[in-house]
């Protein structure tokens, strides 16, 4: 039974290779392997929604993904979210185009009548890659220093759109950027 669904930008491959070895540090480390154990990707969620018309949001991505190149990000933060299941996060530089991106993506939701929550809308979301969650409080300053060890600032493309249906984390379907094909999953 599906709890939600999220459009995720996923990253070229050095870059998700570069997030991952965090997601590795804080296993071996036995802070966190919730991301690992639901077989997530590394990725920065652009929306959120308990209940989607899947079809529309496939037009929609369908549409806009060609329209956009590939998307130039760099992590070069380290942060947690306020919340009960204790995430930590990379976080990217907030670059106009990033935000430019974001924003375009909101409004071609809207105009296929699609809803965002408060915290996905452009002058609310904060975007941010997961490297952790579920972290014991006891733990939590222990894991953010880990990731500080990170070389940061760590760079590269956000390359692909997909609408995944968690949990489990399943991608219904992927759209790269700049490009005219689709990959059903």
């Amino acid at each position: 039974m599906s709890q939600g669904y999220s459009i995720e930008l996923y990253f070229d491959p050095a870059l998700e290779n570069q997030v991952l070895k965090a997601w590795n540090v804080l296993a071996r480390r036995q802070i966190s392997t919730h991301l690992i154990e639901i077989e997530s990707r590394p990725h920065i969620t652009l929306f959120s929604s308990p209940f989607v018309d899947i079809a529309k949001l496939e037009n929609v991505l369908r549409n806009f993904c060609p329209k956009q190149e590939p998307l130039s990000l760099s992590f070069s933060s380290v942060g947690s979210l306020p919340l009960e299941n204790n995430v930590l996060f990379l976080g990217p530089t907030p670059t106009l185009s990033l935000l430019q991106f974001h924003s375009q993506l909101c409004d071609a939701l809207k105009k296929e009548g699609i809803e965002i929550g408060i915290e996905y809308r452009p002058d609310t979301w904060i975007p941010y890659c997961s490297v952790a969650e579920e972290v014991p409080k006891t733990r939590a300053a222990e894991a953010i220093t880990v990731l500080r060890e990170l070389k940061l600032p760590v760079s590269g493309y956000g390359m692909d759109i997909s609408l995944v249906e968690y949990p489990p984390v399943r991608e219904l379907f992927s759209f790269s950027l700049g490009m005219h094909q689709i990959s059903e999953i």
